[in-house]
């Protein structure tokens, strides 16, 4: 690349979305973002001060949860701010740099929730198939090991965008949809061939949330199978209700990112409205509610 080029690359920003034809509400609605920001940040911060004080809480259930909580955390400090900086400053512009880093933690955090979804309904399987063995089966040992062997596939997998998108000049306009970078809209402000960017970004896809989600509803077909067998209906009713709050967080998860992914297919007969609100369904509701959810169905938790 040339040395023109280079300057015109590093002197190219994009122009993040907040809610057009909102502007003069934004100072308002910021005010909600601020407040979920403060509560995602407090409510899975305690989730992590409880479980970690509280020797009671050191069960393999517990431990899952401290790894969501972790992630939630690291979404919300990933996204919220560039996301209040729009609200109450109209600081719209993001450089390359910082928007290529910031997608980069988007995504791996993303994938590395839906790996940790995926050992929770695992850990539940455990517990309702083989409770005798649950400890011996899930020691921190080898939870230890599955944890690092999936954050590793997700940032692994995800490393290469940043220069995937990095070698491309961008020439069309530069207004993002959404109020933080993601890679499936930032590939298409390229004026190059993206079809590397595209097939690669299906095959993470397909990989990652697409396995996950298989081998979830895997586990849950094997989970209603063992809770079936069981003879007595209370026991059937008190095992299925130790699932409730993780199936909570796998729809809270999965279901406005599968459809963000489908607005993104199919973006020239969507609302652009819908996909900005979905958006921020994506982003802010997990980190926000997951606490919640399991501080309700927890009463270890409620009492610490």
């Amino acid at each position: 690349m040339s040395a023109v080029n280079d300057t015109s690359f590093n002197s190219a920003v994009f122009l993040l979305t907040g809610i057009p034809g909102q502007e003069d509400v934004h100072l308002w609605i910021s005010v909600l973002f601020c407040l979920v920001f403060v509560i995602s940040i407090a409510g899975n911060s305690v989730v992590l001060f409880i479980v970690k004080t509280d020797p009671s809480l050191h069960e393999p259930m517990y431990i899952f949860l401290s790894m969501l909580a972790t992630t939630d955390l690291g979404l919300s400090i990933s996204t919220i701010p560039t996301i209040l900086g729009i609200f109450l400053f109209n600081s719209r512009e993001i450089s390359l740099s910082a928007c290529f880093a910031q997608l980069f933690f988007i995504h791996s955090l993303s994938f590395i929730e839906s790996s940790v979804l995926l050992l929770m309904a695992f850990d539940r399987f455990v517990a309702i198939r083989d409770p005798l063995r649950y400890a011996s089966i899930l020691n921190p040992s080898r939870i230890a090991k599955m944890g690092l062997m999936f954050m590793l596939r997700s940032v692994i997998l995800i490393f290469p965008l940043p220069f995937l998108l990095k070698r491309f000049q961008y020439c069309r306009a530069n207004v993002l949809s959404h109020s933080y970078c993601l890679h499936q809209e930032v590939m298409k402000m390229a004026c190059s061939d993206i079809t590397v960017n595209s097939i690669y970004g299906l095959f993470i896809i397909v990989s990652t949330v697409g396995l996950d989600s298989l081998l979830i509803l895997l586990s849950y077909v094997m989970i209603l199978k063992t809770v079936l067998s069981i003879a007595s209906h209370v026991e059937r009713v008190r095992a299925l209700n130790t699932c409730v709050s993780h199936i909570c967080a796998v729809l809270l998860f999965y279901t406005p990112m599968i459809g963000l992914s489908v607005l993104h297919r199919f973006r020239k007969s969507s609302s652009p409205l819908l996909q900005i609100l979905l958006g921020y369904v994506y982003m802010l509701v997990p980190p926000l509610i997951n606490p919640i959810v399991y501080s309700v169905k927890s009463k270890h938790l409620l009492c610490g």
